[in-house]
């Protein structure tokens, strides 16, 4: 069952003769709230209803103001409805983002489990830290949106922008580079004071995490395996950074700081994991061994990099040889793992991971 605080609304929906009703009307939200396609189909194979009876329920979330319906019959649409929103702005100069968190924001949350309210604590933090002390800006604009079983955020600077600054630091071609390395992890413009770690680490603690900067905009999603990099027709002034998080989530920060630990115990940031698509652009194919050492940048300073092969159909023999057996060879300390890899690209690997046998 959700652990939904806005018990008004809430109650009043879940009025039924058994426990029954309180899961489909669950069920229904949760579904509603993922952009599920044909609700009411989804819903009656799930439960094993009627149309009318699913419509009944939809009928009492409706009465609560949980759900707003647009559009009639089986063209109707149905969206959460946003039960509450707040917003905050500061200067950026001497900003401190725990006293903006105290004094402000964590009000807004006090009604949320634990887990929620320490990811929110961590992820606010770590963002306004990044606009405090990188984002050369000025003003800092925070708004937040809550409806029944999710909480969403946006955290807006309008400094140089995350993407932009990252990209002339590195010297990298273009934005979309800067998406890739900043989602390897250990990368700070900073690093005297920064280690790197906390847009990796929110970017895996949030259910949704975008960043619109410039021309591009990067989006993880907790329950998918692609992470995704677009090019926006409208650059985006400044950064703004995305957040939702559901509200009855369980997750553990200290369980997915500890998913990415090194080797024999060690507590630090020593495993990463890269989504390889957010090298391959458009229609391009990861055939070359210039791409491959584009992608490998950095991973040196790692124990363990696993490879996240979702979204690849396959993969080119030089690619693959220079990760697999020239990388591999020249840093031993740095074990290479590989996930989510289609039947062509794990031909490709295995080839190669059999010629370097072949040559020991």
């Amino acid at each position: 069952m959700l652990t939904i605080n806005y018990e008004n609304h809430y109650n009043t929906a879940m009025r039924g003769p058994s426990e029954n009703s309180r899961q489909i009307r669950d069920f229904l939200l949760r579904s509603i709230a993922e952009g599920a396609e044909d609700l009411v189909a989804r819903t009656g194979a799930r439960f094993q209803l009627s149309r009318q009876a699913i419509h009944r329920h939809l009928r009492a979330l409706q009465a609560a103001d949980l759900v707003d319906a647009s559009g009639k019959t089986r063209g109707r649409r149905y969206a959460l409805a946003v039960l509450e929103r707040k917003s905050a702005a500061s200067p950026l100069a001497g900003l401190e983002e725990h006293r903006l968190w105290q004094d402000t924001v964590a009000p807004w949350f006090s009604d949320l489990p634990e887990p929620a309210r320490r990811i929110w604590a961590y992820g606010f933090s770590e963002m306004v830290n990044n606009a405090v002390d990188h984002s050369e800006g000025r003003q800092l604009d925070v708004w937040m949106e809550k409806d029944a079983v999710a909480v969403r955020m946006g955290i807006v600077d309008d400094g140089v922008g995350i993407f932009s600054k990252i990209q002339r630091a590195l010297s990298l071609g273009d934005e979309r580079q800067a998406v890739l390395e900043l989602a390897k992890g250990k990368l700070t413009t900073d690093p005297a004071r920064h280690t790197g770690e906390g847009i990796f680490f929110a970017s895996r603690a949030f259910d949704e995490f975008t960043i619109l900067s410039g021309g591009t905009a990067y989006l993880s999603e907790f329950a998918k395996p692609e992470d995704w990099v677009m090019e926006r027709k409208q650059p985006e002034a400044g950064t703004v950074v995305l957040l939702k998080l559901y509200s009855d989530t369980r997750r553990s920060l200290p369980e997915l700081f500890d998913a990415f630990r090194g080797r024999d115990g060690d507590f630090g940031f020593k495993r990463t994991v890269v989504p390889v698509r957010l090298l391959q652009y458009g229609e391009e194919q990861l055939v070359s061994r210039s791409q491959a050492r584009r992608l490998l940048a950095r991973f040196e300073r790692f124990d363990v990099v696993a490879l996240d092969f979702a979204g690849i159909e396959m993969i080119g023999q030089a690619f693959a040889d220079e990760i697999f057996r020239v990388f591999a060879r020249a840093h031993p300390d740095t074990s290479l793992e590989v996930a989510n890899e289609s039947p062509e690209v794990h031909k490709s690997i295995q080839r190669v991971l059999a010629g370097a046998a072949e040559e020991n």
